[in-house]
């Protein structure tokens, strides 16, 4: 269990907390890169960490991010017009360039002060943006400290070999980065009913043996790498014979988890958090495979949803939600499915944010299957706390720690975790062979 105090500081992520801090010390997706489509099109409302923005695509491709206000009498410039690389306010006509200058005022005279100021000293909050796996990401921290954009696999595989998309998540940001590092979860929340698992065949496919394993080992055994992005945790179950099945998930600095889905050749998947609020996040979401392109079918079973991916309505809201009871289906929980709750995502998000707004630390009985999520907490907030002593995070400036891959893997049982690693992937920390193209 947490104590208050550090429940409290894992779970605030405000412009003045100490995680708010820490976290806006790294590069964050705001959007996606086809929720702003159009060249000089219409601004869209985006909300980070509890500040009110918008972002807007300019002429030339790129887009800004700012606070919505203008600086002469707040007018809110979501009713701005977007012209020649620039936000112009409706009201009194002031425009602000991408870093937030105001640039004309023509309201007031060349070369006159108003309240002591001048144009030239006269700025908005706006914030620098790249993008990168079909993604916009912000810097929202201290502007002389810009880091590298991490290079996460799915943003250095061509286009065609990935697809991206985010889901709305109604409770706290941490809870549910917590969710997807519990991998002994699957063995109840992701299974069949008991009934349907019991009739699963030794001898079927290799997904449903996946599955037969860890129905029947539901207290696997966790090992730890760490690297310089976070950590690498293995999950051992019971397989066939001498042998132990392996769901290898990654943990990345401070909001990206890979999902430990894959055998080699199959699609890998991920997910990044960035919270809207303290009771509200979202998850951007995607799945690439680095040797091929993804197949129409596949393109068209990940946007239905399909493990860490939604399904999803207008605005990326996922049609199984709070609202509905994630419209569990109680016959569909008795006869076929544990939950009710049909899709991986849809049973995660259920779960996660049944568990409250922002989920009570201090009440927790943990077992030794809880010690990744122990680790990620103790990761965070040791990071947090450090940048408040003047220590800020070092793999913020470092994009290669960052090229990272999780999966899956069946090893004999003597087996140590850093060899299945170095069998599964080459390398002990998990480390992609996808060469870096370009500059990020």
């Amino acid at each position: 269990m947490l104590s208050a105090a550090d429940n409290e500081l894992l779970t605030r992520s405000g412009p003045e907390s100490p995680m708010g801090r820490f976290l806006r010390r790294f590069w964050l997706p705001v959007a996606l890169s086809r929720q702003l489509p159009e060249p000089d099109g219409a601004p869209t409302r985006v909300k980070v960490m509890g500040e009110d923005l918008i972002a807007f695509r300019v002429g030339d491709g790129r887009v800004g991010l700012m606070a919505p206000k203008c600086a002469h009498r707040g007018a809110d410039l979501f009713f701005g017009r977007n012209e020649e690389g620039t936000i112009r306010c409706v009201y009194h006509g002031w425009k602000y360039d991408l870093e937030g200058n105001c640039v004309e005022m023509p309201n007031v005279p060349a070369g006159a002060a108003y309240h002591g100021e001048s144009r030239a000293k006269t700025r908005i909050t706006a914030y620098p943006t790249r993008e990168f796996a079909e993604m916009v990401w912000a810097y929202m921290g201290p502007p002389d400290t810009l880091p590298a954009l991490p290079a996460l696999e799915v943003g250095l595989v061509p286009e065609s070999h990935r697809y991206v998309s985010k889901k709305l998540q109604q409770c706290n940001w941490a809870q549910s980065l917590e969710g997807a590092l519990d991998t002994a979860h699957f063995s109840f929340l992701h299974m069949p009913a008991p009934k349907v698992a019991q009739a699963l065949h030794p001898d079927a496919n290799a997904d449903q043996k996946r599955l037969t394993w860890m129905r029947d080992d539901s207290r696997p055994r966790f090992s730890f790498v760490e690297h310089d992005a976070g950590f690498a945790v293995g999950a051992a179950r019971d397989a066939d014979g001498d042998d132990l099945y392996w769901r290898i998930s990654q943990y990345l600095l401070p909001n990206h988890s890979l999902a430990p889905n894959a055998l080699p050749g199959e699609n890998y998947q991920g997910q990044t958090w960035v919270p809207i609020s303290d009771t509200e996040c979202w998850i951007y979401t995607y799945a690439w495979n680095p040797d091929r392109p993804l197949s129409e079918a596949e393109r068209t079973k990940l946007a239905a949803g399909h493990g860490v991916l939604a399904e999803i309505g207008p605005d990326y809201v996922p049609l199984s939600r709070r609202e509905n009871d994630y419209r569990i289906d109680r016959d569909d929980q008795r006869h076929r499915t544990f939950t009710g709750v049909r899709g991986v995502s849809e049973q995660d998000a259920m779960i996660q944010d049944s568990q409250g707004l922002i989920a009570d630390r201090t009440t927790e009985h943990l077992t030794p299957t809880d010690a990744a999520l122990v680790r990620l907490r103790r990761v965070l907030l040791d990071g947090a706390k450090a940048l408040e002593d003047g220590m800020p995070p070092a793999v913020a400036g470092d994009a290669e720690a960052y090229r990272l891959r999780s999966g899956s893997w069946v090893a004999q049982r003597d087996v140590a975790f850093t060899d299945v690693m170095l069998q599964r992937f080459a390398d002990r920390a998990g480390r992609a062979s996808v060469a870096i193209e370009g500059t990020l």
